[in-house]
C-alpha cells in the first residue's frame, strides 16, 4: 500500500547527459503524492527530459530516481510505463477508431476492452458515446487529448506526465482539459506532473511548482512562488513570460 505521506517520486542528485552535453544537472527533489506539480522554465531547460526519466524512457547518467520509495530500475519496464502514463502535446493516435485507440493498452497486454468499459472511459473524460466508433483522425485537438488521457486511465496509471497538452488548443478546449485534469486529481487521487509554458495555468492548476533552467531545479514549492520568486533568475524569467 502506498503511504500518502511519502512522495510519489524522489530524485537524488540526478544527472543526464548525451555525448558531452549535460541536460539534467544534479537535480534533487520530491513530487508530492496525489498533487498536481507544474513544471515551468524556458525552452531547453530539460523539462521534457525529466519526464522521460520518470517513466524509464531515458535512464539517468548518474543519481537515483525512486517511485513509491522503490528504485525506478527495480520496476519491469512495461509495468513502469503502465503505472506512469505519458500524454504529449500531439496526442498521437494509431490508425482506426477511438475504440481501437482506447483498447491499445489492453491489447498490448493480451487483453480485451469491453464496449461497456470503453463507453465509461469516454464518459469519464467528457466525450459522448457516439465518439466510440469515430475515426481517430477526424477528432479535434481537444478530443484527441481527451482520448489520450482516457487511454492512460485504462492503463490504471496513478502518475500522469503531461507535456504541454493544452498549448495547441483553443480557449474552450484548454479549459475543458484543465477541468478534466483537476477532476482526475481530485476523484482518482492521481499524481500529476504538468509541463506548461502558461504561467497563469501553472499558478491556477498546480498545487506545487518546479522552475527549471539549464537542467537545474532553481526553485520549488507552493505554486504561489510564481507570484514572489526568491531568486533573481526566476524573477527575470517570470517578467519575460508575462510582459
Amino acid at each position: 500500500m502506498t503511504n500518502k505521506q511519502e512522495p510519489t517520486l524522489r530524485f537524488d542528485e540526478v544527472n543526464f547527459s548525451i555525448n558531452d552535453t549535460q541536460i539534467i544537472q544534479a537535480l534533487s527533489g520530491s513530487i508530492a503524492n496525489g498533487k498536481i506539480t507544474t513544471l515551468v522554465g524556458p525552452s531547453g531547460a530539460g523539462k521534457t527530459t525529466l519526464l522521460k526519466l520518470c517513466n524509464g524512457l531515458l535512464s539517468p547518467t548518474s543519481g537515483d530516481i525512486y517511485l513509491h520509495s522503490q528504485p525506478l530500475q527495480s520496476y519491469d519496464p512495461l509495468e513502469l510505463r503502465r503505472l506512469v502514463g505519458f500524454a504529449l502535446q500531439a496526442a498521437p493516435m494509431i490508425r482506426g477508431t477511438v475504440y481501437d485507440n482506447l483498447a491499445l493498452p489492453l491489447v498490448l497486454q493480451g487483453k480485451t476492452l469491453s464496449k461497456q468499459a470503453a463507453l465509461q472511459y469516454l464518459e469519464d473524460v467528457g466525450l459522448e458515446k457516439q465518439f466510440l466508433h469515430q475515426q481517430a483522425r477526424e477528432l479535434s485537438g481537444g478530443q484527441r487529448q481527451k482520448v489520450s488521457i482516457a487511454r492512460t486511465l485504462i492503463n490504471e496509471s496513478n502518475v500522469l506526465l503531461l507535456d504541454e497538452i493544452t498549448s495547441a488548443l483553443d480557449r474552450t478546449s484548454l479549459r475543458e482539459i484543465e477541468e478534466l485534469i483537476t477532476m482526475l486529481n481530485k476523484q482518482h487521487g492521481a499524481t500529476i506532473i504538468w509541463i506548461t509554458h502558461n504561467l497563469d495555468q501553472a499558478l491556477s492548476i498546480g498545487h506545487h511548482t518546479w522552475v527549471m533552467m539549464d537542467g537545474e531545479l532553481i526553485e520549488s514549492g507552493d505554486s504561489n512562488l510564481l507570484k514572489a520568486p526568491k531568486t533573481e533568475r526566476v524573477k527575470q524569467f517570470i517578467m519575460g513570460e508575462t510582459t
